[in-house]
């Protein structure tokens, strides 16, 4: 098993793309390159991020990926506002998915404040 896998916030980061990706099924065929490609591939920067970070050596340089996970998650939750918008999602998956992506946020925070006490060799504790 790699070290990011031992990760919570990677396994949720993993959930929260997958219910992007069925939310995003039903976007019309028109928003297959715009909306639908952006969205997905933020949700799906997220874990990306965190795996990447994970093979650094320093927490300092992990934490930095934390960050841009951070950034990808909040475009995330931007483009779930304009699909809303456009109605390409009702009000209840939207709902779900920001609490979704409410509870990632906490973690990926709290994630990254503990990374200056982090080694690479802890993730295999």
């Amino acid at each position: 098993m790699l070290r990011f896998e031992k990760l919570d916030v990677w396994h949720r980061s993993i959930d929260y793309a997958d219910k992007v990706y069925d939310a995003a099924e039903s976007f019309p065929r028109k928003e297959q390159f715009g909306l639908t490609s952006q969205l997905t591939r933020a949700a799906l920067s997220i874990s990306s991020n965190l795996a990447e970070g994970s093979s650094r050596v320093s927490s300092k340089d992990f934490s930095r990926f934390v960050e841009i996970a951070f950034g990808s998650l909040c475009e995330s939750v931007s483009l779930l506002c304009m699909a809303r918008r456009r109605q390409y999602i009702d009000k209840e998956q939207h709902a779900e998915l920001y609490k979704e992506a409410e509870e990632l946020t906490k973690m990926l925070s709290a994630f990254r404040n503990s990374l200056g006490k982090w080694k690479p060799e802890d993730v295999d504790k």
